[in-house]
């Protein structure tokens, strides 16, 4: 499934531990209810992009689109969730997105690089999730977690487009700090489930 998305698999610094799989495949109910946040989180930073950053015309128009799509995704599984009588409810964030977030520079235009960088590996992170769950989840949830990657790879592309866009140097050395914080917060632990945690301790 993601050999179709090479330039993705080379963006990211690992795959996700086999432990995590398991971890979810017995959390259904939880990863749903995660998921659900996650989408609705995603269209919220595209939209707080829109807002801060009104003077960039292609970053209006990609995190539009964006947006438009995150929400149908929520939408979505939480039609899921309704279908199967799961309720929607409030889960404190897992470290992920801070831990990213915390190496965010304060200045411009480098803030918005590195912002656009890191929601580059969360989408990313969140394409090769769904792929590497679909295969162990029952046919309807695996259908709709395929049927999202092409999506997410391309919200990936527009993320990591812009900051090599917007930005005054070359991205390499920031897409390589965030990385490297990106696969520390995959490979290490976890306390609680989450779409974006690390293995189970």
């Amino acid at each position: 499934m993601l050999t179709s998305y090479p330039e993705l698999m080379a963006f990211l610094p690992c795959s996700s531990p086999s432990s995590w799989v398991e971890w979810a495949v017995q959390n259904p109910e939880l990863m749903l209810i995660d998921h659900a946040h996650c989408e609705k989180k995603a269209a919220s930073t595209a939209m707080s992009l829109m807002y801060r950053y009104v003077e960039r015309d292609n970053l209006l128009h990609k995190m539009s689109r964006l947006a438009r799509e995150e929400l149908i995704h929520f939408e979505q599984v939480h039609k899921l969730m309704r279908n199967r009588g799961i309720s929607y409810q409030h889960l404190a964030a897992s470290r992920y997105a801070d831990g990213l977030r915390k190496k965010i520079r304060t200045h411009e235009p480098a803030r918005l690089v590195d912002t656009l960088i890191v929601g580059a590996f969360v989408e990313a992170r969140s394409c090769e999730r769904f792929a590497v769950l679909a295969p162990h989840l029952d046919d309807e949830l695996s259908k709709f977690y395929l049927s999202l990657l092409k999506s997410e790879a391309r919200h990936f592309e527009d993320y990591l487009a812009l900051a090599e866009e917007y930005s005054d140097e070359p991205i390499g050395d920031r897409v390589a700090l965030f990385r490297a914080i990106e696969e520390e917060l995959i490979t290490a632990p976890d306390i609680e489930f989450r779409l974006h945690s690390g293995p189970p301790q």
